[in-house]
């Protein structure tokens, strides 16, 4: 693929997600993942959500470049690097919140439709992400069965901060994201580099 087309799709995919993060902040709800962990840290730090996302994401670089190689692991720290300054960017604009599930359902579908669009084209948004990948390239477990899993968990624990009902909400977003991820697959350039990675390894 056209390496011009590649970066537009993920950058439109990094556009996609951080609204429907905005969406879901706004609206006193909450996601899985990084994403959902820089959520509560939010409320307890004076730190904006892009710092404390690209700050969470920082640890899980070692699983990346040492299982999944350097061409994915760069690519997907770029990505961590943009949508925190996309996130950033969004929380100067003033929107209305929405009823808890039609913003639930709306940034389900904006974060699933996004972060396909970034995983197709071989990079991710890291953290649990980088997981779903190693997982489905060394166990070939779905990788959106991987995101709905350890979101759900995460967002369960988050029920005392937003409220049991909030939570039950912010499921239903994670159940729209994990599904459109597990099935929006398309090309294979991330299997390619676990791929490599996998050799590497096997040859060391």
């Amino acid at each position: 693929m056209n390496r011009t087309k590649q970066a537009l799709l993920v950058f439109a995919g990094l556009l996609l997600t951080a609204a429907g993060t905005k969406l879901l902040t706004i609206s006193s709800l909450t996601f899985g993942g990084t994403a959902g962990i820089a959520t509560l840290l939010s409320f307890t730090f004076e730190l904006s959500w892009g710092m404390l996302f690209f700050l969470v994401n920082l640890p899980f670089f070692y699983l990346s470049v040492k299982r999944l190689g350097w061409t994915f692991s760069l690519s997907t720290l770029l990505c961590i690097i943009l949508i925190s300054f996309v996130s950033d960017a969004f929380d100067t604009l003033s929107l209305p919140a929405l009823p808890p599930l039609a913003a639930a359902t709306a940034s389900g579908l904006l974060i699933g439709t996004g972060v396909s669009m970034v995983l197709n084209q071989g990079s991710s948004l890291g953290g649990i992400h980088i997981l779903a990948v190693y997982f489905e390239q060394f166990l070939s477990i779905n990788r959106g069965l991987t995101l709905f899993v350890t979101d759900m968990i995460i967002v369960l624990s988050a029920a005392f901060i937003v409220g049991l009902s909030n939570a039950l909400y912010s499921l239903i977003a994670i159940a729209i994201a994990s599904f459109l991820v597990g099935k929006l697959k398309s090309g294979k350039p991330a299997d390619d580099d676990a791929d490599i990675a996998l050799t590497e390894q096997e040859t060391v």
